[in-house]
């Protein structure tokens, strides 16, 4: 129940107040779960990654889920401001993770703000090649199938440093064009956007520092992580006629612990549209990350430790059709270059990423979509011989959603 506040005249007079009409929360939740089951046809030069020093397999038939609990209560008071949470409750990960949890307040007035862990106003802002089925390939989800791992090791392994299987950077432009200063993700911020002015939105975005994600608070040295990280976010978005155009764009900049001759902040930055007419829709993004790479593959004193992954750019490209009846169709492309570092140092090579998929998506009823989709994906270190990664998935997907 809304504690009621009585006036200090009231008071003074020993009047009772009478209470107001009490708001009531509304209790809102939702969620939703992907299933997918794919055939994958992988190939790779991966040399001793199993038992018995045995090659990669990832041949055959394989599975995948993604699922969340999304709890949204929100109460509007008197004045127009509206109260809300989020909470993501995600369905895999060890420990029942919650990985996106914030407080807004919110009007048409005032815009809205966001207090808590979630991602930034730039990365929130941005899109890019459009979609219709749930396996995304401007993110790392076909990694569930095509393994991104690995294909450095035979550059590593040449460059007389410890053999290292590296990852791309989540949140980062060598996966997906939402990208995020330096590739942190969900940590605590403030975030305010203005109200929406004819179709434009602008946020802005800080953190103190990049490093913890949707955790308890607690005192972090600047002098150890990625930190005082800004964003700003523009979205442009209307209709004319029978088109209908979005506009994006975000950049964003952290500043660096590193002490090291050479050290630079990190920044991020995006452009992204889509264009809607006659049930076709066609959207694309170009955007970089730039890192600090005195920081990639050294210790704390700056010692060469191995190898790593430093600035990366990309870019997609899609076409959607929305089909007369429950059909929509799709074509899109995601391409990407990162920057290989050696002991902080860039060593001049590349880790490329192509990404190509063709799916159809039927709505079965309320909530429930099936999907169909065959991806293409490579990976290659383009150094040297033997560290490419190349995959194919006919796959199909159930997704849920309420």
């Amino acid at each position: 129940m809304k504690k009621q506040l009585l006036c200090t005249s009231a008071i003074a007079l020993g009047i009772a107040a009478a209470p107001a009409a009490a708001q009531e929360w509304n209790l809102d939740w939702g969620g939703y779960m992907n299933q997918h089951v794919a055939f994958g046809d992988i190939s790779t030069n991966l040399a001793n990654f199993g038992v018995g020093g045995q090659d990669w397999e990832g041949d055959g038939l394989s599975l995948h889920q993604t699922s969340e609990i999304i709890f949204t209560p929100n109460v509007t008071l008197d004045n127009g401001l509206t109260f809300g949470i989020n909470i993501q409750l995600e369905g895999e990960n060890v420990g029942a993770r919650i990985d996106e949890t914030y407080m807004s307040i919110s009007s048409d007035t005032f815009g809205r703000l966001d207090l808590g862990a979630e991602n930034s106003a730039g990365y929130k802002s941005m899109v890019g090649a459009p979609s219709v089925t749930s396996m995304y390939i401007n993110s790392p989800s076909t990694s569930a199938f095509i393994p991104f791992t690995g294909v450095d090791a035979g550059l590593s392994a040449a460059a007389g440093v410890p053999v290292n299987a590296v990852v791309l950077p989540f949140r980062q432009a060598g996966i997906s064009s939402y990208t995020e200063v330096g590739g942190n993700n969900d940590v605590s911020r403030i975030t305010y956007y203005t109200p929406d002015f004819n179709g434009l939105t602008v946020g802005v975005s800080y953190a103190a520092q990049g490093a913890v994600n949707a955790a308890s608070s607690y005192s972090v040295n600047k002098n150890a992580v990625l930190s005082d990280i800004f964003d700003i976010g523009v979205n442009y978005s209307n209709s004319f006629g029978s088109t209908d155009i979005t506009l994006a764009a975000r950049w964003g900049t952290g500043e660096t612990p590193s002490p090291f001759a050479g050290a630079s902040d990190f920044e991020t930055w995006g452009v992204g549209f889509q264009v809607g007419f006659s049930n076709i829709t066609v959207g694309g993004s170009w955007t970089e990350n730039d890192n600090d790479e005195t920081l990639v593959g050294v210790n704390a004193t700056g010692a060469a430790t191995g190898i790593g992954l430093g600035d990366s750019e990309g870019w997609s490209f899609g076409v959607t059709y929305d089909a007369a009846g429950p059909w929509a169709f799709e074509a899109l492309t995601y391409q990407s270059e990162t920057d290989i570092i050696a002991g902080g140092v860039n060593s001049g090579f590349k880790t490329d990423r192509e990404a190509y998929k063709i799916g159809a998506s039927r709505t079965l009823g309320p909530g429930v979509d099936w999907d169909i989709y065959v991806v293409h994906e490579t990976r290659d270190v383009n150094a040297t011989v033997g560290t490419e990664v190349e995959g194919t998935l006919l796959g199909t997907a159930i997704n849920l959603s309420f």
